[in-house]
């Protein structure tokens, strides 16, 4: 149940150990490991001590139905709704996406000998499509193409203010905000990672624009840097905005009325809208889409 981050972290605090194998001997004492990168030799022995406060607990069957895409033997696509995590982290360790997935397999199976794991991440408070493998081998085939960029994805996104024309290219590296108080923030900046977003204008609305935007690469908060890059931030993004003392506050729970009302939404306004992937079995393109979500549309329809 835990993030890759997540157990780095559970690392380098020294709750994991390693009783190495040698080929002249077998495996001998655990001794704590402050590496995440290390390499083991096979028979290697590894043991993660846990505390109690850091636990992860098994997911209870939620309540709320997930909503499937689509789904075969060998993924399966489902509409993520905004505000829950696709996995356990930091303060969010319950009712999360992937706990929501195994709990549905469970429900439908009778048991616990399933396998469903993510195929990439969506922020807590993006909406849309998500996607996972339902086997090893397929796992890995669409983690390739993701990695390899062979995914086509396509969001929308609600901006402040009107572009100008009716599309256009934003080419800007992006790197970790390094002035910024919030340390996952990110900023275009000359020497960072390659970045492109391809955008154009779906509907115009009174102080706002729904926009589509095309990913071209998949760095961290991309859309949302590269539209405030160009003077349009999103609609209700506390970090990539006017001040982000939004974010702060968020993250304390001191959120006001008031500044959800000047942020225009309690969440950022960015809606994974379509997934298209090659079959990892039969090598056929195939398609998912997921429509606007309900707190974007009624945002829109009241301008």
């Amino acid at each position: 149940w835990r993030s890759r981050t997540s157990v780095q972290k559970l690392i380098q605090e020294g709750y994991v150990s390693v009783a190495l194998a040698t080929p002249d001997r077998p495996t001998g004492e655990p001794v704590v490991e402050l590496r995440s990168g290390r390499k083991l030799l096979a028979d290697s022995r590894v043991v993660v001590e846990i505390p109690e406060e850091l636990r992860v607990r098994p997911p209870h069957p939620s309540p709320r139905p997930v909503e499937i895409l689509y789904e075969d033997e060998a993924m399966i696509a489902v509409d993520k709704p905004p505000g829950i995590a696709v996995h356990p982290a930091g303060r969010h360790l319950s009712d999360t996406m992937i706990q929501r997935l195994f709990a549905l397999l469970r429900r439908r199976h009778g048991d616990d000998r399933h396998f469903v794991k993510l195929c990439h991440r969506l922020d807590r408070e993006t909406s849309g499509v998500l996607l996972c493998g339902k086997d090893p081998e397929s796992h890995r085939n669409l983690m390739g193409q993701f990695e390899n960029r062979r995914v086509d994805k396509e969001y929308l996104a609600i901006v402040w203010g009107a572009p100008e024309g009716e599309h256009g290219r934003i080419d800007f590296p992006l790197a970790s905000a390094r002035a910024s108080r919030v340390r996952l923030k990110m900023a275009c900046a000359v020497d960072g990672m390659a970045s492109l977003t391809e955008w154009r204008v779906v509907r115009r609305h009174a102080g706002c624009t729904l926009v589509s935007c095309l990913l071209h690469t998949g760095r961290q908060h991309q859309i949302r840097v590269h539209m405030e890059a160009i003077g349009h931030p999103l609609v209700g993004d506390k970090l990539y905005g006017a001040d982000d003392d939004y974010f702060l506050r968020a993250a304390e729970g001191e959120l006001s009325r008031e500044d959800v009302r000047e942020l225009g939404l309690s969440r950022h306004a960015l809606h994974n809208h379509r997934l298209a992937v090659t079959h990892p079995r039969t090598g056929v393109r195939v398609e998912f889409v997921s429509p606007l979500a309900t707190d974007m549309e009624e945002f829109l329809r009241d301008r």
